[in-house]
Order: structure tokens, then sequence, then C-alpha cells
């Protein structure tokens, strides 16, 4: 069997194709077999008012189409716009591979994987942030 595994822990939540699901008292596996299923654990949701950088707003971009809240269709072209511009500060090469990485899971349909490979340059930015406003 293929596909995609989560792992829940208790009483963690998953919104799977706009339809939010709440883990049991144990943990538990589910096997998501269908392709091209959205998916997002709600702990990691960016929340509105946290989408306050760069990275982060375009993380949110993503997770919109994953919720439903987006068309794939209309958000395609905006997100490739975006990563575009971060490509443009973020020129070392972890980044720039992580933002390939983005960019083909766009072009592919894949906005779980953009979104994951996004989310990895969070912490690289704070890092530039802070560093900025020493």
């Amino acid at each position: 069997m293929s596909g995609l595994v989560l792992k829940l822990g208790p009483k963690e939540r998953v919104l799977i194709n706009g339809a939010v699901i709440e883990n049991g008292e144990r943990r538990s596996r589910l096997n998501i077999v269908t392709p091209n299923a959205h998916i997002l654990r709600l702990r990691d949701a960016i929340h509105p008012e946290e989408a306050n950088t760069p990275v982060r707003r375009v993380c949110f971009a993503a997770q919109l189409v994953l919720t439903g809240d987006a068309e794939p269709e209309e958000s395609r072209h905006q997100l490739l716009r975006r990563i575009e511009e971060l490509s443009q500060t973020l020129t070392d090469t972890d980044s720039r591979k992580l933002l390939t990485d983005a960019t083909d899971a766009v072009l592919g349909d894949q906005f779980y994987q953009c979104l994951k490979s996004l989310r990895a340059l969070i912490p690289r930015e704070d890092r530039l942030l802070a560093a900025g406003s020493k």
C-alpha cells in the first residue's frame, strides 16, 4: 500500500479535504491512499495573525489551498511569484534547494510538499530577522 502515513498523537487534529478529524485517546496511524488529498496537521497550521514575515506569508498562501480556502489554479501563479521573490533574498545553497523544491511542488500540484519545503525556511528567516534587528 502506498500513500501518506499519518501518525497521530492522542487528541491530535488533522484537516483532510476540509474535514477536521480528531484522534481518540491513544496514538494511531492512518494510511491515506487517495492521491492528492489535501492534508494539514492543525498543530502545524499558521494562523492569519502569524503570517507576518515573507516566508510565513507564502506558507500561509500554500496552506489556504490545503484547507480549501483558495483554488489551486488561482493560487499557483501567486505562489510561484512569491517563491521567486524569496529566492532573490535567500540565496544560500540550502535555501535555494528548498525554494526549488517548493516551486516544483507547486508546478506538480503538490501543495503539502510546497508547504513542507517552505516551512523549513522559517528558522533561517527567524535567524536573519533577529540578526538584522541587532
